[in-house]
């Protein structure tokens, strides 16, 4: 799971200015762990009359005392200060000491799933994102999947918590594991068979040549670890030649705010402002660029999308707030709210917001939210049905927040980052066939048999170069796959349609099946020959 949290500062007062915002809660541990002084008086809620000022710790006492049945009141406290969390916006939370150290794992190390990012929305398992090259994601779990069943016993509805989510997916390398999701449109479960592996927490996916001078550098989170892989693979690129950069942040949910200032400083000049926080109990604080940047001229393009959160729209509002460089893609997600961290004594922790990101001309970068949860998770969603994923005249733009880059630029506030260049959702997997294949897991299923079938054959090949350039999808393939598609009760039998579905169905075959062998190195130069939004900024990049 990624909660998306800046590193906290190292200052030794870091918790002073929110020590106040944790009064209540703190009081609630007290009122477990100490005993209560019980007043007399003629009537049974007088006892409850000591300290009224504290409503919840009086209404625990009495509930402790006066309910029917005996209860748990270390769950009840946990899930009073759960709910009071969740009330205050959509990304303050509590972490039961139980889950700690499990909840900080994706940014921090390593562990053998099933390989997904996850939250718990409504009772249900979420994923967040496959996590890239981890099992899920090779046999075709996705964004967006929710978890009903694993091993056919129902985990939806059932009050699962996180701990009990890692201790049923989680589990020696080369185990079974069966899970039943719910995807959206389709109306059965889809049933996977997923064989747990080492889980890959490297945050740069992928680094390659895209033309004798344009790199490509994808980043899919902003982990601890995330400047020092970009610096490696910046500095690999550059020996090949690079002297213009794009770099890919679409789906990029964030992470650390040390990482995207670290990243954003490499692009901009000394004294260049990168982002600001500020809050009701924290002043303004100003990040600002040094004189480490070793690509502070060159050509730049940033990719974001709908999927591109929080450190993504630091690092892209930084970069189109100071002229830097071109964004491309759709308006990002918007969120700017910052959690600071305060662990307790028993060892769980709250992420409580406590300011929110500011771009360099002031823009806030968190979009609206209201007490309805559901309406700020849907918003997503919302954008595809108002057609703003493919049509830039209605994306809703808050004209009334307008800011002016140094050169003169508008750009606009109300959350996330508008791109320079708009590029639509790609629309070519509308063909009914393919659209079956790919949300039913198929053309995964299919690719990694396939692979792990001729693996010797195609290791043959040497590297991932090779593979990408020699290796073709002939006939033979296609009809093996179309009976494998037969198999799965997934038919087409129109031949012209077939015909069509042949093209758009090559180039993700070849890449699933490159990604069986070679992984990232063969999968994403494969699939990126198709991507609009890459194709556009080679184009913006070349003029």
């Amino acid at each position: 799971m990624d909660f998306d949290q800046p590193t906290p500062p190292k200052k030794n007062n870091v918790f002073l200015p929110i020590i106040l915002s944790f009064v209540l809660v703190l009081g609630i541990w007290l009122g477990y762990f100490l005993n209560k002084k019980i007043t007399t008086g003629s009537g049974n809620q007088d006892r409850y009359h000591a300290g009224t000022n504290d409503k919840i710790n009086s209404l625990l006492n009495y509930i402790e005392y006066q309910y029917v049945d005996t209860i748990n009141k270390k769950n009840l406290v946990e899930k009073t200060v759960t709910a009071m969390l969740q009330s205050l916006d959509p990304h303050s939370s509590y972490i039961a000491a139980s889950e700690f150290e499990a909840v900080n794992e994706p940014l921090e190390g390593n562990f053998d799933g099933i390989g997904i990012e996850f939250n718990i929305i409504k009772d249900t398992i979420r994923v967040i994102a496959p996590i890239t090259g981890g099992p899920s994601e090779k046999i075709g779990i996705r964004a967006g999947d929710r978890l009903v069943k694993v091993e056919d016993k129902n985990v939806a509805g059932v009050k699962i918590t996180n701990k009990e989510v890692f201790e049923k997916l989680r589990g020696k390398s080369g185990t079974l594991v069966k899970v039943a999701v719910a995807r959206s449109g389709v109306s059965k479960l889809l049933e996977f068979n997923i064989t747990r592996g080492a889980i890959p927490l490297y945050s740069v996916d992928a680094s390659y040549m895209l033309e004798p001078t344009i790199g490509y550098i994808k980043i899919s989170k902003f982990a601890a670890t995330t400047y020092q892989e970009y610096l490696k693979a910046f500095n690999a690129l550059s020996k090949k030649g690079m002297t213009k950069l794009i770099l890919d942040l679409r789906g990029n949910p964030g992470g650390y705010l040390n990482a995207a200032v670290d990243i954003s400083d490499e692009f901009l000049s000394a004294g260049q402002q990168i982002v600001y926080t500020q809050g009701k109990a924290n002043p303004k604080k100003v990040y600002k660029a040094t004189q480490h940047g070793s690509f502070e001229n060159n050509p730049l393009v940033i990719l974001i999308d709908e999927g591109s959160a929080s450190a993504s729209e630091i690092v892209a509002g930084a970069v189109q707030d100071n002229d830097r460089g071109t964004i491309i893609g759709r308006r990002s997600f918007g969120k700017g709210l910052v959690q600071d961290q305060l662990q307790l004594p028993d060892g769980s922790a709250i992420r409580l917001t406590i300011a929110r990101y500011y771009t360099p001309t002031g823009r806030c970068i968190q979009k609206p939210y209201s007490d309805d949860k559901d309406e700020y998770y849907n918003e997503e969603y919302d954008r595809y049905e108002h057609g703003e994923l493919l049509n830039e005249d209605s994306i809703k733009l808050d004209k009334t927040k307008q800011y002016k880059t140094p050169e003169g630029k508008t750009v606009y506030g109300g959350g996330g980052i508008m791109p320079d260049v708009f590029v639509p959702l790609d629309t070519t997997r509308s063909n009914p066939f393919l659209n079956k294949v790919f949300y039913t897991g198929v053309i995964n299923t299919f690719a990694f048999e396939y692979s792990d079938n001729n693996r010797s054959k195609l290791k043959a090949y040497g590297t991932s170069a090779n593979f990408i350039n020699e290796f073709q999808i002939t006939l033979s393939i296609l009809e093996e796959f179309y009976r494998y598609c037969a198999s799965q009760k997934l038919n087409l039998d129109n031949p012209a349609l077939r015909e069509k579905t042949n093209e758009a169905l090559k180039p993700y075959l070849k890449a699933f099946i490159g990604r069986g062998v070679f992984d990232k190195d063969a999968y994403y130069p494969i699939i990126n020959k198709q991507d609009k939004s890459i194709l556009k900024a080679i184009d913006v990049l070349s003029k």
